[in-house]
């Protein structure tokens, strides 16, 4: 029975905006050790441990630490979270594997790759023999240092991410393979400079990215492919080689690996221009659907997504809503911890007057002021059903519902990760009885919501997290790039080999 160390520190980072993830984001997220480890039964530490034990191995439990996305994580944060799970592993040698649960896209003050900056630290307590598989997130960005440090990379295949648990018993899988010499994987990552926001990146149905994601999952399995991922970078970061593409991982046979994935981030590259949204300012938008019979309407405001790491405090559209009348019934939530204590403080059926919004990330505009009625009130905890936290719990803060004119204002103390309207029905909000209704997210609105809205626009607001990053300066990363240089014919290609 194999021993195969298991571990985690997983979060998504955003280098242009949000708030600092320190530990005690982690704290309020997931954050276990030892023992603990071992009764996760879902996303992708239980899917890995769910393998683990159905191929017959003891998974030697580690550290698991997983936070909403925020901006970089802290120097001291990181260093603590590291240096533990560094110190498990060497208590817990020798092992004979070692499965990391990882995003991809994670970055600390002190160390910009966070997740090579892991391995290269994992490889050095294990030694070069000692295999070493992590999973990623589909939008990770992968750097030559993962997959140099790395045995093997497997990615998820869905987005809306489904398929976290899947993914991790996959991952798990490949690992016994390798420990077990019944496959030696060789891998190659292949990226083109394509940097979007993930709009038009779903996996289910027609999309641009769906049929690059199909091409590749077709020649799994077949020969001596082990495995295919394809990555839409997290385009919120900013860091030398963003890019988008394919890795494969083959049995022994680096040549394919590299062909099959150069292929696969050629067609990348053909579908870029397919991958920029449509976008619309708020006044517009509010304008357009009013000329839509019924509602929700759904204002996808990508800009400010908690999941991308923005902070969710601005208010953007609800000033356009506002200049509009308020007239309309609305939905817009808002983090905003010192709102949500005035409305504690003023208790059920009080009135509220202050200032709303950026006050947690204050550069991408200014609050509104605004006067209503307390017409809810909680401690903010929901349950995730499904994706990558299902059956966590959920944690908002102190949170309030405050109806203003015709607008009811979820007012929250935490951003936290939208995945199908959980944070709605825990404060009672009917979405399917309103005309507009604001998210906060690229994509996931499609699974909560968009089967009963009559329409959907995509605003062009100040933000971290913009639906379309072609006018984001980013310092660090330099190379011509799409779609700021749309006249880019021939593209660079970044090739990474294990």
């Amino acid at each position: 029975m194999p021993r195969i160390a298991l571990g985690s520190i997983f979060t998504e980072c955003n280098q242009l905006g949000g708030a600092p993830l320190t530990l005690a984001e982690f704290e309020r997220g997931e954050l276990s050790r030892g023992e603990d480890v071992l009764k996760a039964t879902a996303g992708t530490v239980g899917g890995m441990l769910d393998a683990l034990r159905a191929g017959g191995a003891t998974p030697v439990p580690l550290l698991v630490a997983s936070a909403c996305p925020g901006s970089e994580v802290t120097a001291d944060c990181y260093t603590t979270l590291k240096t533990e799970l560094l110190e498990r592993l060497r208590a817990s040698l020798p092992v004979e594997g070692v499965l990391l649960a990882l995003h991809g896209s994670a970055a600390a003050e002190n160390a910009g790759d966070l997740e090579g900056d892991l391995l290269t630290a994992v490889r050095g307590v294990v030694g070069p023999t000692v295999p070493i598989v992590a999973t990623l997130d589909l939008h990770a960005h992968v750097t030559r240092t993962m997959v140099e440090q790395a045995t093997a990379l497997v990615a998820w295949e869905t987005y809306p991410h489904r398929d976290a648990f899947t993914t991790g018993a996959r991952g798990a899988r490949l690992l016994l393979d390798t420990v077990r010499g019944k496959c030696h994987p060789t891998m190659a990552m292949v990226k083109v400079p394509v940097v979007t926001a993930a709009i038009h990146g779903g996996t289910d149905g027609p999309s641009p990215f769906a049929d690059v994601m199909r091409f590749a999952k077709w020649f799994e399995g077949r020969g001596r492919v082990l495995s295919t991922s394809v990555f839409l970078v997290h385009p919120y970061l900013d860091l030398p080689e963003m890019g988008s593409g394919a890795l494969v991982v083959t049995d022994n046979d680096l040549p394919e690996a590299v062909d099959l994935a150069t292929r696969i981030a050629n067609l990348y590259w053909a579908r870029r221009r397919d991958l920029e949204p449509e976008v619309a300012s708020p006044a517009d938008a509010i304008e357009r659907g009013r000329r839509i019979a019924g509602g929700p309407v759904l204002l996808v405001e990508a800009a400010d997504c908690c999941g991308g790491g923005a902070a969710g405090d601005s208010v953007a559209t609800l000033k356009a809503l506002l200049v509009a009348g308020g007239t309309d019934r609305a939905i817009v939530p808002v983090v905003d911890p010192r709102a949500a204590d005035v409305c504690h403080r003023a208790g059920m059926g009080g009135t509220v007057e202050f200032e709303l919004g950026h006050q947690v990330d204050p550069r991408w505009g200014t609050p509104v002021r605004v006067q209503g009625t307390v017409n809810h009130l909680s401690d903010g905890k929901f349950r995730y059903r499904g994706g990558i936290f299902d059956g966590q719990q959920g944690d908002m803060g102190r949170t309030a519902v405050v109806r203003v004119g015709e607008i009811d204002i979820l007012i929250t103390t935490h951003g936290t990760y939208d995945w199908n309207g959980e944070q709605l029905e825990a404060v009672g909000l009917d979405p399917r009885g309103v005309k507009f209704l604001v998210v906060k997210n690229p994509m996931n609105y499609n699974m909560a919501f968009r089967p009963f809205s009559t329409g959907v626009f995509v605003l062009d607001t100040p933000g971290p997290t913009p639906a379309t990053v072609k006018g984001v300066p980013f310092r660090n990363f330099r190379d011509p790039w799409f779609p700021r240089f749309e006249e880019l014919e021939e593209p660079r290609f970044w090739v990474y080999t294990s």
